[in-house]
């Protein structure tokens, strides 16, 4: 049998059976990164929502900074986070290196900067449309800064969405940090890289068959949301 064919049919078969070491990849990827995008979701929000509603000297230099750190390299942002959880590192006592914690941490500055940018771009052109009525209700900042989280809440969560959905598919930041341990660090895209050098070629595919399903899954998801919210609210 030609060889692709036979690693799709066993990537197939481990999916179908539901192997154990597939599940427990699958499994604690899922973990890490909705751990990651609900922390990330917190901080971005706020920072977008402060932002937006906010004028301070230095403002500009701050969204340029939010829209350029959108594109931070992976791989830079795992070897900040190995050298600070590093043994010889500030935050090296707390022995976190090469654990599902430290995965979460480079995941967390990551994607905070994607949610934190384009959530002002949202809520700053509410703000514009508001601001008035605001301000002759008298609403203060805060106030209007979580009315409008509520209103834009379903352009807000596609955004935490396509957040969840970056985080699925690292591999450079969480592979530095976790170490690709096998049991204990291994998540799907580090697996899909280590079985393809070793020729474990089915289980890599049948990891990135489940994969790109999960991203799709993501990405349709926040497709609905986005007309569901167009066809209700306009």
């Amino acid at each position: 049998m030609n060889p692709f064919f036979a690693a799709l049919a066993g990537a197939v078969d481990l999916i179908t059976h539901a192997d154990q070491k597939l599940v427990d990849i699958i499994s604690l990827s899922l973990k890490v990164s909705a751990t990651a995008v609900v922390i990330a979701s917190v901080l971005g929000l706020a920072i977008g929502a402060i932002v937006s509603v906010t004028r301070f000297t230095g403002r500009g230099m701050v969204i340029a900074a939010l829209n350029a750190t959108m594109g931070l390299p992976p791989v830079v942002i795992g070897l900040v986070v190995y050298l600070l959880l590093s043994r010889a590192g500030p935050l090296g006592h707390y022995g976190l290196l090469f654990t599902p914690p430290a995965m979460v941490i480079a995941q967390v500055i990551l994607i905070t900067p994607i949610i934190a940018a384009l959530s002002r771009q949202i809520l700053e052109d509410a703000w514009r449309e508001y601001q008035d009525q605001f301000a002759s209700l008298g609403i203060k900042n805060a106030s209007a800064a979580a009315t409008l989280i509520w209103d834009c809440r379903f352009s807000l969560v596609t955004i935490a969405l396509a957040g969840l959905g970056r985080a699925c598919a690292e591999v450079g930041a969480v592979m530095i940090v976790g170490g690709n341990i096998d049991g204990v660090t291994r998540t799907m895209t580090t697996a899909i890289a280590l079985e393809t050098t070793k020729g474990d070629l089915p289980l890599a595919l049948s990891l990135g068959i489940v994969l790109v399903a999960i991203v799709l899954a993501i990405n349709i998801v926040a497709q609905w949301l986005k007309s569901f919210a167009e066809r209700r609210y306009g």
